[in-house]
């Protein structure tokens, strides 16, 4: 009656000893670290080499390291101390950046799991940890939306010129004044020819007259409300979409990147222990431009002497090779709506696929038409320095906003110019208004209160039980105690981020968890008060219990999931764990333990009593 077959058994226990292993790496902690990766995004990082550097130049300062770890983007070096790591970054540093000015590599502080390797190998990782928990850095971030607004009514004005040119209205002159763009004429038939063609090309700019003299007309274009508010909503996305691009290069895990009011962007970085590192990574962001290549014979080897022609510059190539550059700049990333790597239809070599917008097509087709059998070349400039991604050549003109860059590219190259071209650049300024820097010893403190909070919770719980239910409340606690392993064990399988909420979620899980036993051991002693057997109690104390367990879990995690759904920020966090909390619970108050009554109660052929407590009998006094 009360015995679970041998399948049962045994899969109960696999999942109690998976829940151990995954929770085990959140034991070890963290350790002292120092992260290097790439500092240009057309620089691509050789991981083996650069640990094959990186373990030659801690040898050669005398500095021990705990472990040298690579992926695809970075390598890692793990320290006993902080006094060790910060030797180790001075001395990385001075190694693969000689020239300070223009750093290849980033070497930034950070924290490591200090799991061991077999632990890792099986891909048990520990929680990553707030920033309220972990330490690390909190920016709050301006975004210039008048900067914005100024950086797209200029674009409107350089179409409006190839409008205009294509159109064959003749006007006086394009400018932007303030936040209009206006549009002069010596003729009113013209000016009404420009109104039309705008009104048709374009719904996002509100058009009126103004005649300053008889011979001085003018069409002054403004943006229309709904223009405004897309443009400042792009302008966000696009800002944090770079900004993700950039603290990918810190390695940080599960950073927070996220707008908060109309205009301002909240970035938090934990485990970042370098300040001065974050805010330059938060600074560099890269601006797209395509220029023609100056192919004058002669031009070049002038160039390289010193004597820079007059509207040249002088730039390398990805590989290093010098190009002479026309400064005129044809097209910037803001025309770029897409761009992804595939191959050429006709040689099936790797290329990349790009997707112009509608003026971005209209200028390229033109270029590209008067350009046919020269080198277009793409820039990507980083800090006011700019390196050449790819200068194909023009075979014929492209006009309908798909363009193709091929030519010498393995399919890797062609993955990564899709990625620095998507990337693209800031749609608007930002600066830093605020700052907040929480020190690790601080987060450590947090955790130390947290783990005392739910331990001693967990404590109280337990003596409650083991005293009230003796040998079954005994079982409750430590299936209570499954129920904490297996959540900690999920959590950290998700690679959930844990933070003061979360821990706060835990120790209400505890509680709520409890009372599924309590359930289930006050239906037992009903049953006994009732006249049943002690083997017929347990089996219709734990039958009978549950559907009320059941509806009581599922209301309240229909409250979890509205939490979820409809929160943000600490509350998401705090569901999360919430809801995980109450799919354990129903596990282990259930399963757990029944399996632990079934072994103490389930093979005995006849039992005299149950050892859960005093039972109160109608008519006792």
């Amino acid at each position: 009656m009360n015995r679970y077959p041998l399948w049962k058994n045994l899969l109960i226990g696999l999942v109690l000893l998976w829940g151990l292993i995954y929770t085990l790496p959140n034991f070890y902690g963290e350790v002292p670290a120092v992260q290097v990766s790439s500092a240009k995004a057309t620089f691509k990082l050789d991981p083996a080499a650069a640990t094959d550097r990186v373990a030659g130049v801690l040898k050669e300062a005398g500095i021990d390291n705990a472990g040298i770890f690579s992926d695809a983007t970075s390598v890692r070096a793990r320290f006993a101390n902080t006094d060790l790591q910060l030797r180790a970054k001075d001395a990385i540093e001075r190694a693969l950046n000689p020239n300070a000015q223009d750093p290849s590599y980033v070497v930034a502080l950070n924290l490591l799991s200090a799991s061991p390797a077999w632990l890792t190998a099986i891909h048990a990782l520990p929680m990553y940890l707030g920033l309220d928990l972990r330490g690390g850095v909190h920016f709050l971030l301006q975004v210039d939306m008048p900067g914005a607004l100024t950086k797209r009514l200029d674009a409107t004005t350089g179409d409006l010129r190839t409008l205009m040119r294509d159109k064959n209205v003749r006007h006086a002159g394009i400018t932007r004044e303030g936040n209009t763009v206006v549009v002069r004429f010596r003729d009113a038939d013209q000016r009404e020819a420009a109104r039309r063609a705008i009104q048709s090309s374009t719904a996002d700019l509100q058009l009126a007259d103004r005649d300053d003299t008889a011979d001085d007309l003018k069409l002054v274009a403004t943006l229309t409300a709904q223009a405004q508010k897309t443009m400042r909503d792009f302008a966000i996305k696009q800002n944090i979409s770079t900004l993700h691009n950039r603290i990918n290069e810190l390695g940080v895990a599960e950073p927070v990147i996220q707008q908060q009011g109309a205009d301002r962007i909240v970035v938090q970085l934990p485990g970042v222990q370098d300040v001065a590192k974050a805010k330059d990574i938060l600074g560099r962001t890269a601006t797209l431009e395509v220029r023609m290549v100056d192919d004058t014979p002669g031009l070049l080897e002038q160039a390289l002497t010193g004597n820079v022609p007059f509207g040249t510059e002088l730039f390398k190539e990805r590989g290093g090779a010098p190009l002479l550059l026309k400064k005129q700049v044809v097209l910037t990333g803001d025309r770029l709506t897409d761009a992804q790597p595939g191959f050429d239809g006709q040689t099936n070599e790797p290329a990349v696929h790009l997707t112009l917008d509608a003026a971005g097509a209209r200028i390229f087709r033109d270029i590209t038409r008067e350009s046919i059998g020269k080198r277009m070349a793409i820039l990507l400039i980083e800090k006011g320095k700019g390196e050449v991604v790819t200068a194909p050549v023009i075979r014929s003109e492209i006009g309908g906003g798909r363009v193709q860059i091929s030519g010498r590219m393995t399919t890797t190259e062609a993955n990564d110019v899709a990625l620095l071209l998507r990337a693209g650049s800031l749609a608007a300024p930002m600066e830093i208004i605020e700052e907040r820097t929480v020190g690790p010893s601080l987060g450590a403190e947090n955790i130390a209160k947290g783990f005392h909070s739910t331990l001693w919770g967990f404590v109280a719980i337990a003596i409650f039980m083991s005293a009230y239910y003796m040998l079954f409340g005994l079982v409750s606690s430590i299936a209570l105690a499954a129920n904490l392993l297996l959540l900690v064990a999920l959590l950290s399988l998700l690679q959930a981020t844990l933070t003061l909420p979360g821990i706060a979620a835990m120790a209400l899980t505890l509680g709520m968890a409890i009372d599924a036993n309590v359930l289930i051991n006050e239906r037992i002693r009903e049953e006994l008060r009732n006249g049943a057997t002690p083997q017929a109690a347990i089996s219709a104390g734990y039958d009978r219990a549950f559907d009320t367990i059941l509806d009581s879990n599922i209301t309240t995690l229909i409250a979890g999931i509205a939490l979820l759904v409809f929160g943000s920020g600490p509350v998401r966090g705090f569901a999360v764990v919430h809801c995980l909390g109450i799919l354990t619970s129903m596990f282990s108050a259930i399963l757990v333990s029944r399996m632990m009554i079934n072994f103490l109660y389930g093979r005995r052929r006849k039992v005299e009593s149950l050892a859960i407590g005093q039972i109160w009998k109608p008519g006792n006094n």
